[in-house]
């Protein structure tokens, strides 16, 4: 709580968030919880890529990201190069505003140091680094709470994120290989510590027992060309991931077991559609999912899962269902390291049918093994989100952290 007589603590939010991607909304999910209950008179709003929908959906103020709509959008026409060049220079002065009326601004988990997916440095880098040197421009406490992070290729995309971090007043990170490739690219990360990914903390339905032999299944899947360096040849990896993903589910279906199919962006879509035309059984369907918490009932339902996108992973492994991730990065092997099932996974860059049949096949021998795995390491998962609030207490809310670490110990006690 604040002092007596003190004024509230002025909460940002920032990143692309309301823009479709759950994982990302689960994040500030996770964060508006914690907010909510250990700083409940802190004064929140967003600067985010979905203001309407975040405003909607979580009852904050929120203001759009990017000056420019079409940010994200590829500029081929001279009238959109000028709109984005034009942009930047708005976004600086726009940020720049928005950063100086906060007291603290909180960047909620998201892989917002890393380029695994295709990434250009103009982007949300750049927006990352003008909401970090503001914030040590004018004071502004900027938090990078449990990020994710892998080394860049690219020389601008590197510059950014690594001044970026480097401004940061607060940095942790959601596993090791993320803390390691900050190291990597020139960050001190002496006092950076790790925990557990922040959706880790937002609650799951109960456990469900399995059907048995010829329960149903959750394929997530993914509209996935590669990183950032896989430009060259992003439509052959689209190609290879989705035909053999089909040749996946069909061997399911051939096996008589009914497949969900589960998206984590709204531009996972076409996916969907192509795997339902392809496969063409009603024993496929597509789950409509807007939120973790439906991902995570989706997946709570049925006996095994294979997953692709990190917070469907998440979700699976919180859900308590034994699954297979199709890895496109080392973020997902870390996690499922972590959780038990690092023998589990398979590359997204090479997928093969035959051997990820065979990997699901032994990896639901040792269902009721990986079951009681998952029991405990979500418990452990949850402990270290704990952890990591309270550190981002003390760190940014120094008045209010110690009567938060005494209701902290007050629970473990009950």
């Amino acid at each position: 709580m604040s002092a007596a007589g003190a004024p509230p603590v002025r909460v940002g939010l920032f990143g692309l968030l309301g823009s479709g991607n759950l994982g990302n909304d689960g994040s500030l999910e996770a964060v508006l919880g914690y907010l909510r209950a250990d700083h409940p008179e802190a004064v929140v709003d967003a600067l985010c890529g979905g203001p309407e929908s975040v405003a909607a959906r979580y009852g904050i103020p929120a203001t759009r990201l990017h000056w420019y709509r079409g940010e994200y959008r590829t500029a081929s026409r001279a009238g959109a190069v000028a709109g984005k060049a034009v942009g930047k220079l708005v976004d600086a002065v726009r940020t720049a505003a928005w950063v100086r009326r906060h007291d603290v601004v909180i960047v909620p988990g998201m892989g917002v140091l890393e380029a695994t997916l295709p990434l250009r440095p103009w982007g949300f880098p750049y927006a990352l680094f003008l909401l970090c040197a503001s914030g040590r421009l004018f004071g502004t406490r900027v938090a990078l709470v449990s990020v994710g992070a892998a080394e860049i290729g690219s020389r601008p995309t590197r510059a950014l994120v690594r001044w970026s971090a480097r401004l940061a007043a607060y940095r942790s990170y959601r596993d090791e290989p993320s803390r390691d490739a900050m190291r990597a690219m020139g960050v001190d990360t002496a006092r950076d510590e790790v925990y557990p990914d922040l959706a880790f903390s937002l609650p799951s339905g109960p456990a469900r027992e399995p059907a048995g032999p010829g329960g149903p299944v959750c394929v997530g899947v993914m509209a996935f060309r590669g990183g950032d360096d896989d430009r060259a040849r992003a439509e052959e990896i689209h190609r290879r991931y989705l035909e053999g993903t089909i040749r996946f589910v069909r061997a399911l279906v051939a096996d008589g077991r009914p497949v969900r199919l589960l998206t984590g962006d709204g531009v996972d879509a076409p996916v969907v559609a192509a795997i339902l035309d392809a496969v063409d059984s009603p024993l496929v369907t597509a789950a409509e999912t807007a939120s973790l918490a439906d991902l995570m009932k989706e997946l709570a339902a049925v006996d095994s899962a294979v997953a692709i996108r990190y917070h469907n992973l998440i979700c699976a492994l919180k859900a308590g269902t034994p699954t297979l991730a199709v890895t496109y990065a080392a973020k997902s092997g870390a996690l499922m390291d972590r959780m038990g099932l690092g023998a589990y996974c398979h590359p997204a860059r090479e997928v093969d049918a035959d051997r990820l049949l065979e990997q699901f096949r032994s990896l639901e021998e040792r269902s009721a093994q990986l079951r009681r795995t998952l029991g405990e390491r979500n418990l452990a998962a949850a402990r270290g989100v704990r952890q990591q609030f309270t550190a981002l207490s003390a760190a940014l809310f120094p008045a209010a952290a110690p009567a938060r670490a005494h209701a902290h110990v007050m629970e473990e006690a009950e």
